[in-house]
């Protein structure tokens, strides 16, 4: 295969270390992290509350019935309301949603250690494992019958079988690590060794034909086998889903991406990531940072989103490619993952830049706070609307990624070195580090004071404040005092390094404006901006807008109706005309309320205004 492995390292998903680079920066673990009360912390209640509301017998039917388990048990599987859409007996792509709630669910119980979190995902391995026994010795484990595997190496027409694979075995990985459950362990591992026994005879021109179907990020997960077991027929299984075709060029430096499926490529650089950190393969780490930064600063539009009807387009002309189908949420889902493993290589404040931007305006944003549902795409047409889906008949994928995206908001709001503790998101929280309480109170981005205090432990380290690129000025005070600290101009991070006591308290004020940034080809066609946070202008009120149980997939082809008249009211002159009526809320000179983007539900919206006059 194409790597020679020089040493192991053993790395969690959650705390993903570079040791091979001399900035060796981690995330905290999520034991050590907690949400304060804010807006990200709603998020995460609804969330939890779906999580939770989830029958366990209803998500794991479809297991079961394929595997053969429920044979001897008289109308077992008619007893068992049937989950629809993507989790329909159906669909190839069954038992994604399982894979993804077992993750949420570790991430869950890391933050809360409720018992509760815990024996539902205990209760959900237990019944995987019921399954794995049923289909043989083997090791298989799936929601479908091996023989849409055996399409997919005969490279018949099937969905993408190892996508959902992948879901299944992270979730595992992710019940042992932080719920430890050598259960889950245990299923894990053999359904490595049937991907190892089932892969390896095949030859490499099978190989290359059966990797252009969507694997999801399968490679990743044998990596992170791989570095727990030491045995290297994970390793192999991860080195076989390695994409030629589109990993080579990428290392060459090649940044056309063309018109790429985004969510099916996203995903083959967090196995590239995982082969850098344990290999120290810096080509690998090369293909990684080259696909990141095109996507981040490149093709994603103002929101941090990507992609149009799920495909990548040339970035030159985002204009022709706003429509109701922009932003698959699991793009920018993918993209974050990635993100966090660029951060921890490199300490690079641009990543976490990014990080805000797509976190608050697209991920943020994705759920309903009425209903808690979620929307597939995030739509940048004037006048279109998110669409939601529905509680038992959706489960598309971006319904599995968003059960992940709205409980794990703390895991990249801080990162450490041994020396340095980077505060890189404002977001309301605490952070314990080795004896050390640090806790963050904000109101942002109503305003752009933080406040950051120390309790226990007194250590000397650094804090490395983010000054973002969207910050007008910064000011710092410890201790009620004010720092004479000469601030740069652009993003960077504001370092202080002291003695920290019990008790000491920094405040970092931020200042923001109402901004213009203008699409690339057309500088009339301009998004507002205050910090970080994309503004749109709420249109008519839509009464229904959720996805038709009957047709679980017409988030692809839903007709928006825009109504006449709508571009009109979209139009301004001068940034001045918009009025401040409110913290974070606007009047537009045409009598268009405007708020961010994150709060437009249940309405059209605009986000890309018609600038008029001279330019």
């Amino acid at each position: 295969m194409k790597y020679i492995f020089t040493f192991l390292a053993l790395l969690s998903l959650f705390v993903a270390t570079a040791k091979t680079d001399a900035q060796n920066i981690s995330r905290f673990s999520l034991h050590d992290v907690r949400l304060l009360d804010s807006r990200f912390r709603d998020n995460f209640s609804r969330d939890s509350a779906w999580i939770m509301s989830i029958d366990v017998e209803r998500l794991t039917h479809s297991f079961l019935v394929s595997s053969g388990a429920f044979a001897g048990k008289e109308g077992g599987y008619m007893t068992v309301a049937k989950l629809g859409g993507w989790e329909s007996l159906d669909c190839d792509l069954r038992g994604h949603t399982t894979g993804h709630l077992l993750s949420a669910l570790a991430i869950l119980y890391a933050q809360t250690h409720d018992d509760r979190v815990k024996a539902k995902g205990d209760s959900i391995v237990q019944i995987l494992g019921n399954a794995q026994q049923a289909y043989g010795n083997s090791g298989y484990l799936s929601a479908f019958p091996e023989g849409l595997i055996d399409r997919n190496i005969q490279g018949k027409t099937v969905w993408a079988p190892f996508y959902t694979l992948h879901k299944i075995l992270q979730g595992l990985i992710d019940q042992y690590l932080l719920c430890q459950n050598e259960s889950a362990l245990d299923i894990a591992k053999s359904m490595g060794i049937w991907a190892y026994n089932k892969l390896s005879p095949l030859s490499d021109e099978t190989r290359r034909k059966m990797i252009r179907n969507e694997f999801g990020g399968f490679n990743e997960a044998m990596y992170n086998l791989y570095a727990i077991t030491h045995d290297e027929r994970y390793l192999s299984v991860a080195c076989f889903f390695y994409h030629d075709d589109k990993i080579d060029p990428l290392k060459q430096g090649d940044l056309n991406l063309g018109t790429n499926h985004a969510n099916t490529f996203i995903p083959k650089l967090l196995g590239e990531a995982r082969n850098y950190e344990l290999s120290g393969a810096v080509d690998s780490r090369r293909a990684a940072e080259n696909l990141f930064y095109t996507l981040a600063f490149d093709h994603a539009f103002v929101t941090g989103e990507m992609s149009d009807k799920e495909h990548l387009f040339e970035p030159a002309h985002p204009s022709q490619h706003l429509t109701g189908y922009d932003g698959e949420n699991c793009c920018t889902y993918n993209l974050l993952k990635l993100a966090d493993h660029i951060f921890s290589w490199t300490g690079d404040v641009r990543v976490a830049d990014y990080y805000e931007r797509a976190l608050y305006n697209h991920i943020l944003g994705q759920q309903d706070p009425e209903s808690s549902m979620v929307c597939y795409f995030t739509p940048l047409m004037t006048g279109a609307h998110r669409l939601y889906s529905t509680r038992n008949n959706s489960f598309w994928c971006c319904v599995g990624s968003g059960f992940e995206n709205h409980v794990k908001y703390a895991s990249s709001i801080y990162f450490h070195s041994e020396e340095s503790l980077y505060v890189n998101l404002f977001i309301p929280s605490d952070v314990n580090w080795d004896g050390t309480k640090i806790t963050q109170h904000t109101t942002f981005p109503e305003n752009g004071t933080v406040h950051i205090g120390i309790e226990g432990e007194g250590r000397r380290f650094t804090m490395m404040l983010r000054k973002p690129y969207w910050a007008t000025n910064a000011t710092v005070s410890i201790n009620g005092k004010r720092q004479h600290i000469r601030v740069k101009k652009g993003s960077h991070y504001i370092p202080i390094t002291r003695d920290w006591k019990d008790g000491d308290s920094v405040e970092l004020t931020l200042g923001m404006q109402l901004r213009e940034e203008p699409l690339a080809d057309n500088p009339s066609k301009c998004a507002l901006v205050y910090g970080p946070i994309v503004m749109a202008g709420r249109l008519d009120t839509v009464i229904n807008p959720f996805s038709n149980p009957q047709e679980y997939n017409d988030y692809y082809t839903y007709d928006f109706k825009v109504p006449a008249g709508v571009e009109s009211k979209t139009e301004y002159t001068k940034l001045k005309d918009f009025k401040t009526v409110a913290p974070l809320r606007f009047m537009s000179p045409t009598g268009i309320e405007v708020a961010p983007f994150y709060d437009c539900h249940h309405s059209r919206y605009v986000v890309y205004w018609n600038k008029t006059g001279k330019l």
